[in-house]
C-alpha cells in the first residue's frame, strides 16, 4: 500500500527520494510527496496522482537539502488530493505514515482543547499535530516523538523530520514494516527493501513495537517498553535489473511470462532427486490431526486449492479461513492443529494478526512467503519461500503458481509422512511437477487464441467462472483477476452450484467461462456448460483436447490447453485465466499494472 522512504545521506535528498519512491510504484498510490530540511529548514512539495507530477513540480519548486522523508499515498481518511497528502506537516515537524491511527478522532478532541486544529481530513495529520504539541512543552524530538507512539492506537509505520534538525530522523513500527538501510556515512529509511536496494544491501528491520533514532552515524533502537536493543543487520539480494519490464509493454505481461523460468527454479530448490527439501523434523504430519490455512485475495484462493491437495492426498483435514474473519472470530485452535499462513509479501496486515493470534494455539506455524524477511516469514516456526520472484504487478500472477508449488510440494511430502501415498505414485507425480516449466511454455503459446477470446469478454458487463474440483478455486481466482485489473464484473461459483441461483443470470450477454479439463468430474461439467448453451449463454471452454474433441461444440470460444496431470491442473489452467484477464485489460485501456483503488500490499485493515 503506502510507501514510505528515508534519507540522511551526503547528496542532494529529493531526487533519490523520487527514484525511491519510483521503485514503490507497485504497491499502489494516489499522491505522492516529499519533505527535506535545507539549512535547518524544513519544507515540503507534494502532487496528486501519479509521481510524475511530482518531478513537475519539483522542477518548478525546487526542493534542497541532503536530509528528507518522502511518501506514496493510498487513501484512507480522507480524499485523494494535494491537501491530504503525505508528508503532513504541523509546525517544525513533518511525518510520513502508513497504517491507520484509529483514535485520531479522540487526539484531535484533546488537540483542539490546546488551541491546535486540523487542516486535513486524515489521521496522519494528528501525529504531526501532537508531536508539535509534545514539542511546545519543551521537550526534544525524541522525547517528543517517543511520548507521542505511547498515545497512538491502531497500526503504523511512521518517519519523522524536525525544523533545525539535518541529522535526525525518527521512525517506529506497530503492524506496518519498516526497515532501516545502512551506508558510509549515510543512513536510509523504507517500507519496502526494493526501495533501498540501489542505496543499500544492509538492512535492519524494526520489530512489531520498535522505535529508532537514526542520525548518519547510525541508529539506536528501541523496543515496545523503550529499552534500547539490538537487531541484527541483514544483508539483502535483490536483482534491481528485474525490476524493469523486460521489453513487455506492462510487469504483469513480464511475469506471466517469467513462470516457467521461476517454477524452475522453485523447483530446484526444493527437489533433490524424489527428496522434497523441506526439513521433515521441522514440519513432522504424523503428529498434526488438522490444518489450519490463512490468508487473503490471491493467496487466499491458492489456499483453497491446496485444501483439495492435502485432503485427497494425505487425508489431512483442512479449514481454509479468510484472514480478516478467521481473525475476528477467534476460533478454538485445537491440540494436533498446524497454523498456514500465505503472503506474497509476507507483510498483509489481517494474516499477521491471524498468525499472532494463533501463535501459542497452535503446534505449528507454518508460512509460504515469497519475501524471506518479512514479518510472516519470522514470526513463524517454518517458512517456506515460493521463489518467485520480485512480483511488480498489483494482480498476483507468477507469486500465484509459485505459492501453489510450493503447497502441492508440502501436501506431497504430508501424504508421505502420513503413509498416504506410495513411493511410486511420489515419484510419477514429482516427475509431473518437473515437466510444468514446459507445458507453461506451451500453454503460453495459446496466447493469440486466448486473446481474441479476451477481447470479445472485455465488451461484457458481467462475466461468471464455473469450475469442479481444483478447477473451483481456479475459478475465484480468474473472477478475482478479471475484475481485478479490466473493471469487469465477474463471478465464480462451483459449477454444481448454478442451478442453485447463478443461471437466472445467463443470457446471451453474460459470458461464462468453464475451466475443465478432461478429468473425472469433466462429464459433470459438461451438463452444467450445456445448461448455460441450453439459455443462450456465451460459453468459453478452457479444456485440453480431449475435453474438446467431446464438448467443443457449439461453444463460444474453446482455449485447447496441454494434457497435464489432474492433480497439477491448477497451476497449468492458471495461465488462461490471467491471459484472459490481462488482454481484456488491455483491450479496455485500464491500467494493467497498477488498477484503480488496489495495492499490492495490503498493510492495513
Amino acid at each position: 500500500m503506502c510507501g514510505i522512504v528515508g534519507v540522511l545521506g551526503r547528496h542532494e535528498a529529493a531526487p533519490i527520494l523520487v527514484e525511491a519512491l519510483k521503485r514503490l510504484e507497485y504497491r499502489g498510490y494516489d499522491s505522492a510527496g516529499i519533505a527535506t530540511i535545507n539549512a535547518g529548514k524544513l519544507d515540503r512539495r507534494r502532487a496528486v496522482g501519479k509521481l510524475v507530477n511530482l518531478s513537475d513540480r519539483l522542477v518548478h519548486e525546487p526542493l534542497a537539502g541532503k536530509s528528507g522523508i518522502g511518501h506514496t499515498r493510498w487513501a484512507t481518511h480522507g480524499e485523494p488530493n494535494e491537501k491530504n497528502a503525505h508528508p503532513h506537516r504541523k509546525g517544525g515537524v513533518a511525518v510520513v505514515h502508513n497504517g491507520i491511527i484509529e483514535n485520531f478522532r479522540e487526539l484531535r478532541t484533546e488537540l483542539a482543547a490546546e488551541g491546535i486544529t486540523a487542516e486535513t481530513d486524515t489521521d496522519t495529520e494528528t501525529v504531526a499535530m501532537l508531536v508539535h504539541h509534545l514539542l511546545s512543552t519543551g521537550l526534544s524530538p525524541a522525547d517528543a516523538a517517543r511520548a507521542a507512539l505511547g498515545k497512538l492506537e491502531g497500526a503504523f509505520a511512521l518517519a519523522f523530520l524536525f525544523d533545525g534538525e539535518e541529522d535526525l530522523m525518527i521512525a517506529a513500527r506497530k503492524g506496518s514494516p519498516l526497515a532501516i538501510g545502512h551506508g558510509d556515512g549515510q543512513m536510509y529509511v523504507g517500507s519496502d527493501a526494493i526501495a533501498l536496494a540501489p542505496l543499500t544491501d544492509t538492512i535492519t528491520y524494526l520489530e512489531e513495537g520498535d522505535w529508532a533514532v537514526i542520525t548518519r552515524a547510525g541508529a539506536q533502537i528501541f523496543d515496545e517498553d523503550n529499552r534500547e536493543t539490538a537487531r541484527a543487520p541483514r544483508k539483502i539480494r535483490i536483482d534491481a535489473a528485474r525490476v524493469d519490464k523486460g521489453g513487455y509493454k506492462h510487469f504483469m505481461a513480464k511475469e506471466i511470462a517469467e513462470q516457467p523460468t521461476v517454477l524452475a527454479d522453485a523447483l530446484s530448490a526444493y527437489l533433490v532427486g524424489d527428496t522434497i527439501n523441506i526439513d521433515q523434523q521441522a514440519i513432522d504430519f504424523t503428529k498434526i490431526d488438522r490444518l489450519t490455512m490463512v490468508a487473503c485475495g490471491t493467496a487466499y484462493y491458492a489456499c483453497l486449492t491446496a485444501k483439495y491437495w492435502f485432503e485427497k492426498l494425505a487425508r489431512l483435514p483442512v479449514e481454509v479461513d479468510v484472514a480478516s474473519e478467521f481473525r475476528y472470530r477467534e476460533p478454538p485452535i485445537l491440540p494436533g492443529t498446524a497454523s498456514l499462513f500465505v503472503s506474497q509479501s509476507g507483510e498483509t496486515a489481517d494474516t499477521l494478526a491471524a498468525l499472532r493470534y494463533c501463535k501459542g494455539k497452535a503446534d505449528s506455524i507454518l508460512s509460504v512467503v515469497n519475501v524471506e524477511t518479512s514479518s510472516i516469514a519470522r514470526e513463524s516456526d517454518v517458512a517456506l519461500p515460493i521463489h518467485a520472484g520480485i512480483e511488480i504487478g498489483v494482480a498476483s500472477t507468477k507469486a500465484f503458481t509459485c505459492q501453489l508449488n510450493v503447497l502441492l510440494l508440502l501436501a506431497i511430502q504430508a501424504a508421505s509422512q502420513r503413509g498416504e501415498m506410495t513411493p511410486e505414485d511420489r515419484s510419477a507425480l514429482l516427475s509431473d511437477l518437473r515437466s510444468l516449466p514446459g507445458l507453461f511454455n506451451a500453454a503460453l503459446q495459446r496466447d493469440a487464441t486466448i486473446e481474441a477470446a479476451a477481447i470479445k469478454i472485455s465488451e461484457a458487463r458481467d462475466v461468471l467462472f464455473l469450475g469442479r474440483g481444483l478447477m473451483y478455486p481456479l475459478a475465484y481466482e480468474g473472477a478475482l483477476k478479471l475484475k481485478e485489473i479490466s473493471y469487469i464484473h465477474a463471478e465464480a461459483y462451483a459449477s454444481g452450484e448454478l442451478k442453485h441461483g447463478p443461471i437466472a443470470l445467463i443470457d446471451k450477454t453474460v459470458p461464462v467461462i468453464v475451466m475443465a479439463p478432461h478429468d473425472a468430474l469433466f462429464d459433470k461439467t459438461v451438463s452444467n456448460m450445456q445448461e448455460v448453451m441450453a439459455r443462450g449463454g456465451k460459453v468459453c471452454l478452457v479444456t485440453n483436447a480431449a475435453g474438446a474433441e467431446v464438448a467443443g461444440e457449439g461453444t463460444w470460444q474453446t482455449v485447447i490447453m496441454p494434457d497435464v496431470d489432474d492433480r497439477l491442473a491448477p497451476l497449468l489452467y492458471a495461465v488462461p485465466a490471467q491471459l484472459l484477464a490481462y488482454h481484456a485489460a488491455v483491450a479496455k485501456g485500464t491500467d494493467v499494472d497498477q488498477p484503480r483503488n488496489l495495492a499490492k500490499s495490503v498493510t492495513v485493515e
